[in-house]
């Protein structure tokens, strides 16, 4: 395998979680006759660049289908953290209705509806058809093709160079990164900005947070490592925020090389984080798979413990994140007895790899179970406010990552 920015030999081994089924290819009752396909789920680490990456074990166009099961807006807090992106950019980058922004990954137009209401022009990129249509209910202009060099040339062609792109969690999701990144170079205007949101890997390391590999990202990234992107293809960073979202992320802001966006002092102080972290040496890369193997023992024991003990056990949120946890950790619907979702696209299906079906919300209160396991740790604080009526019964909550917590 190589590198699939620089294309050198790739030999060391991040991480190796086993094999897994894609994370959101989610199961209806029907398709448990049939056989489920694993793929394999080990991560390398590119000694040149330091890429932190995933074999294409299956085809993206096939994970990102039409019936793509993740649709941004049932999450309230993503949906605010997306109002204030859109009122800080317009103010910034004094945003009109003579200006133009495109979000690549637009999903279900969780964000652009807040640009439209501004009555700035705006379209939506988004390769899959169901969140396509979504937004397009919203009134979001949107091309259901996936991005890169030849969709931002005919973008440009029919009049779209942007004033502001906005690509929230797609670079990571993305297997050829040079295309995808080169296709910026294109599409922006001279003076035009690119953001680009994505876990942290500095923070991935930090708290353990193995759950978020699965084969739908591609690559794991610093700083470090996204400004050499960069610059391969004419851009250059000038501006970074490191943002508390998905466990720890960066919004990092990118320009023609030419343009008069002045770098900066943010740039070089999460470089020199993450150089001070030695992110920049591959010994930071070492001892991962330690911190992975401790949660799953941790975890299989309490979930072994509490079934012993004669307790109902279920979980909230179908998270592509808690199905790459389930995997690793070998449970079956058995351990776990339902998982509750507010998506009406993920209710009545069932979990990818261990089977556990999906419910909605209402049924917690109608099970009363024991303990409800959170999958996506990094909207706990929202998950617990939903479900504060759960204390009723003296129910607890629980999170496995960093570490195993029983609230």
């Amino acid at each position: 395998m190589k590198c699939r920015f620089c294309h050198h030999d790739l030999a060391h081994i991040f991480a190796d979680l086993g094999n897994a089924p894609p994370s959101n290819s989610y199961l209806r009752a029907a398709q448990l006759n049939a056989p489920e396909t694993f793929y394999p789920l080990k991560i390398w680490t590119c000694a040149d660049c330091f890429l932190t990456q995933i074999d294409e074990f299956k085809n993206h166009a096939e994970i990102f289908a039409a019936d793509y099961a993740y649709f941004s807006s049932f999450s309230s807090s993503w949906v605010a953290h997306a109002k204030a992106y859109v009122e800080k950019m317009a103010q910034e980058f004094k945003l009109d209705k003579n200006s133009k922004v495109a979000e690549i990954a637009s999903n279900d137009g969780y964000l652009l509806q807040f640009v439209k209401e501004r009555g700035i022009p705006c379209l939506g990129i988004e390769p899959t058809h169901g969140t396509a249509e979504a937004a397009r209910k919203k009134g979001i202009e949107t091309r259901e093709v996936f991005f890169g060099k030849q969709t931002a040339g005919q973008l440009v062609k029919d009049g779209w160079q942007a004033d502001l792109t906005a690509a929230n969690n797609v670079l990571a999701h993305v297997p050829d990164i040079n295309d995808f990144i080169a296709g910026f170079k294109i599409l922006l205007k001279p003076e035009g900005v690119a953001t680009f949101e994505f876990p942290h890997l500095l923070q991935l390391v930090a708290n353990n947070q193995f759950d978020t590999i699965y084969h739908e990202h591609f690559s794991y990234l610093s700083l470090l490592t996204v400004e050499k992107i960069m610059g391969a293809h004419g851009l250059r960073v000038f501006h970074v925020e490191e943002l508390p979202t998905h466990g720890g992320s960066l919004r990092v802001f990118a320009a023609h090389n030419q343009s008069g966006h002045a770098k900066r002092a943010s740039v070089d102080a999460v470089l020199k984080k993450e150089s001070a972290a030695g992110m920049d040496h591959m010994p930071f890369y070492d001892g991962f798979q330690a911190k992975a193997d401790r949660v799953r023992l941790d975890f299989l024991k309490f979930l072994v413990d509490a079934k012993t003990a004669g307790k109902k056990i279920a979980a909230y949120g179908a998270a592509a994140k808690g199905n790459t946890l389930l995997n690793y950790c070998g449970v079956k619907s058995g351990l776990i007895d339902f998982v509750c979702d507010l998506s009406p696209h993920k209710q009545g299906m069932l979990l990818p790899g261990s089977h556990v079906p999906i419910m909605p919300p209402e049924e917690i209160e109608k099970q009363r179970p024991d303990f409800i396991v959170i999958f996506p740790w990094n909207i706990k604080t929202e998950i617990t406010k939903q479900l504060a009526y759960v204390r009723d019964w003296s129910a607890k909550f629980v999170v496995a990552i960093p570490k195993l917590e029983v609230f």
